[in-house]
């Protein structure tokens, strides 16, 4: 017999608990808040341990079946995990005890596709029993964006809705979300991403458009972060695998779906010595650990590592909710969290555009480790960590969350070398591009969604 399905409550606290299949579909709670699981599944340490001698696909589904057992069925669960993961995961050695996880080897060079593809599945899995239709409306900063509309693309029971801020993603970015089409309408906002995610939550709690079923596949989407926190169990098994070995992760932060991963992972028992939060000028979180006082960035730096362009954090209210603290959309703090445990869990770093440069130089040149600006952020704050703790033992990891090639007019300027092409960027320059330019104005959007449906 199968456990009751583990409940999902919003962290403004105002909103009935859900399952997962609901958390999944509405994508924001109704009062605004996100959705965080009420208990979180513990691993065996021997669960963890056999980690070590499976396959990422296999790990996926033990992750997962652990919050979803009780919702889907185990085999069809696999299935799933088997068809959203069937790419490599290379974790390439630079020096002693020091790793990149390269999380750029899926259909779109990105990082993001570990979570978009096995949303979508699931999403499609609930919606066809019981026979739905849904409107996904998600704001991208650079590679959710092209994600999504991969791996939702030509799905007859849904409607993806795209905003990017103009001017801030790279050509290739771009390309990879409007070339595509069909169900795919993509809309380039005169403003920066946090407008495009602002327009995004207006509408969620928008009365006139209370009808029409929405959700969202940005990481404000729980069924976003649960597939996140795999990788870091991959990377973990893979170089250590023993539950006496912690890991320390470096991770690259603008809307922190990505770090919460990694804490959904670390609560489930992985064991995690502390996570650097390394963001680009864009700081505000790296602030808020040095002062205990949260000020957004408005509006956000435009930086090369664009995808971190996030001057307020989403996920931030789900990092203070399991904290003990309470966040409400906006960044007020109601109740603060417990700050000097996040302090010794966490390591915040701020890394410029010329720290960027230098580190894709440098790197390169000792290490022949070719990273884009965001891995470069990520490998910039662990290299600070370590010149700060200098006799660090313990096993660190750089997550690099996207292909090079993605960023080849920046590599070009930086190193004069343009990267070898990703396989799924190979024809994007011959084919023709569909998007519509709008103001930073909601009632364009809403006309948009109500003469759409």
């Amino acid at each position: 017999m199968k456990n009751n399905p583990i409940s999902y409550y919003s962290t403004n606290l105002r909103s009935p608990e859900v399952t997962f299949r609901e958390a999944l579909l509405k994508g924001l709670a109704p009062d605004g808040g996100l959705y965080m699981p009420r208990s979180i599944p513990l691993l065996p340490k021997e669960e963890m341990e056999s980690f070590s001698y499976i396959n990422y696909h296999q790990i996926a589904f033990r992750v997962l079946n652990s919050f979803l057992g009780s919702e889907i069925e185990s085999d069809h669960l696999r299935e799933l995990c088997l068809d959203a993961y069937n790419y490599e995961v290379p974790i390439e050695k630079v020096y002693e005890r020091n790793y990149v996880m390269r999380l750029d080897q899926g259909p779109t060079a990105s990082f993001k596709d570990f979570a978009v593809r096995m949303m979508g599945r699931l999403m499609q899995h609930f919606l066809s029993l019981e026979n739905r239709h849904l409107t996904i409306l998600t704001a991208t900063s650079g590679d959710t964006g092209s994600a999504v509309a991969n791996a939702f693309y030509g799905l007859d029971n849904i409607k993806v809705i795209i905003l990017y801020p103009a001017g801030e993603v790279t050509a290739v970015q771009r390309k990879q979300m409007t070339t595509l089409k069909k169900n795919i309408k993509v809309f380039a906002v005169n403003g920066k991403f946090d407008d495009c995610q602002r327009l995004v939550k207006t509408a969620f709690n928008d009365p006139l458009l209370s009808h029409i079923p929405l959700s969202s596949a940005n990481s404000i989407n729980i069924g976003r972060l649960l597939p996140q926190a795999v990788y870091y169990f991959y990377a973990w098994a893979k170089l250590s695998g023993k539950k006496d070995n912690p890991v320390i992760f470096s991770v690259p932060s603008g809307n922190f779906g990505n770090l919460m991963g990694g804490l959904i992972a670390r609560e489930m028992g992985l064991p995690v010595k502390k996570f650097i939060i390394t963001t680009n000028e864009n700081d505000e979180v790296p602030e808020f650990l040095l002062t205990g006082d949260y000020k957004a960035i408005s509006p956000s730096m435009n930086c090369i590592s664009s995808a971190m362009n996030v001057g307020h954090p989403s996920n931030l209210s789900r990092i203070v909710a399991l904290y003990g603290g309470i966040m409400d959309e906006k960044g007020y703090i109601i109740k603060a969290p417990d700050i000097d445990k996040m302090r010794s869990d966490f390591k915040g770093v701020r890394v410029t555009d010329e720290d960027t440069r230098e580190t894709i130089t440098g790197s390169y040149n000792h290490y022949g480790l070719m990273l884009e600006p965001h891995g470069a952020v990520a490998w910039k704050g662990l290299q600070k960590y370590l010149g700060e703790v200098r006799e660090e033992k313990n096993i660190c990891v750089a997550l690099e969350t996207a292909h090079p090639s993605k960023f080849g007019d920046e590599m070009v300027k930086i190193l004069g070398i343009d990267p070898v092409a990703h396989y799924s960027l190979e024809k994007l320059g011959v084919l023709e591009e569909e998007f519509i330019n709008m103001e930073n104005d909601y009632s364009e959007l809403s006309e948009h969604i109500l003469g759409n449906q």
